[in-house]
């Protein structure tokens, strides 16, 4: 039996610059994020916790992309799930580059909008401030009420 070979990403950080949404000739919109995400390591020589930030390339297609662009924007907290893609190209001087992309099956609006480049996406007393992305209401169904079902409809 073949290994099953996974190429899965999934992170949080804060956007280091606004959305760049650009269109395809096919009329496709692709939309490109920059994305900030600390890992935090002890320094050697002084014994302290120190953050080193990474940042990463994101490509959102489609209407998400679209969405992405319409309302985030540079500080803006957000997660991310998708795939990593390497790319090579040739520079006009004949250099070789080449570079990894997170190419994004979803992202995640954190915090809310009037946060701004202040980051973060939790109120001081550690509740969400929740999304400014809207619910749909029908996605949720209501919980019967207490004592509503029947001894017999318990199967314990």
């Amino acid at each position: 039996m073949a290994a099953t070979n996974i190429n899965r990403v999934v992170l949080t950080g804060n956007l280091t610059s606004d959305p760049e949404l650009r269109s395809l000739p096919s009329g496709t919109s692709v939309c490109k994020l920059r994305v900030a995400c600390n890992t935090r390591r002890k320094n050697g020589s002084t014994g302290e916790w120190e953050d080193k930030p990474n940042y990463f390339d994101v490509t959102v297609w489609g209407a998400q992309g679209e969405n992405a662009a319409r309302y985030l924007s540079k500080g803006r907290p957000i997660a991310v799930d998708g795939r990593l893609e390497w790319r090579e190209w040739e520079t006009q001087e004949g250099a070789k580059r080449q570079a990894i992309d997170i190419i994004a099956d979803s992202v995640q609006f954190l915090g809310s909008r009037d946060e701004g480049s202040s980051g973060g996406g939790f109120t001081g007393n550690g509740g969400s401030r929740g999304s400014d992305v809207p619910v749909d209401e029908g996605d949720f169904q209501t919980a019967p009420a207490a004592g509503a079902a029947a001894d017999e409809d318990i199967p314990f």
